[in-house]
């Protein structure tokens, strides 16, 4: 029955489902684990770094973000962290509403500070949802990795080095290798 509504990112299914927006949900289940960890005295995030294509070129790059400079240029200041993420979500919420585009199998942690809110860690999800976050989880074994996070955080409590030895013990729990790596 879904075969009619997957098609195409606009159509609705009965159900009020979008399948092209879920099948993107699901792919971040696949990809390698990202966590993001509120400290008091800044944010931690650790990642799987795994390549499992062969072939695959690991020479990074990255385009200039002209958005972050035109609010620079204008404001003087450095655009504040929740602006930018909402920002961006709005691109990849757009990727979901207009025919002839499919979803970002993407969901991303971003992190930042500004002088109003302090440091902030945000999660965004292929729909272009968003949400702050004081600990969460992306990729794979996402839920067991964020059952850790909501049992061993402590709020109030939490400085960069405890957080570190925290997404060590998560990683080590929730990823599917026997030994970690600093790398």
């Amino acid at each position: 029955m879904s075969r009619r509504y997957d098609s195409r990112t606009t159509i609705f299914s009965p159900e009020g489902r979008l399948y092209q927006v879920e099948y993107a949900m699901e792919a971040i289940g696949h990809a390698g684990t990202c966590l993001g960890i509120l400290a008091n005295d800044g944010v931690l995030l650790a990642a799987e770094r795994r390549n499992i294509h062969k072939l695959l070129d690991e020479v990074f790059f990255s385009e200039k973000i002209y958005k972050l400079n035109e609010y620079l240029l204008q404001y003087q200041e450095p655009i504040p962290c929740e602006q930018l993420v909402t920002a961006l979500c709005d691109i990849k919420q757009a990727y979901t509403q207009f025919g002839g585009k499919r979803p970002f199998g993407v969901s991303l942690l971003y992190i930042g500070w500004d002088k109003h809110y302090g440091f902030q860690l945000y999660q965004s999800d292929p729909s272009g949802n968003y949400g702050g976050w004081k600990a969460t989880c992306i990729g794979n074994n996402s839920a067991a990795a964020v059952s850790m996070l909501k049992q061993d955080y402590k709020e109030g409590e939490m400085t960069l080095k405890s957080a570190l030895a925290l997404a060590i013990k998560v990683l080590n729990k929730t990823m599917d290798v026997s030994k970690l790596s600093a790398e």
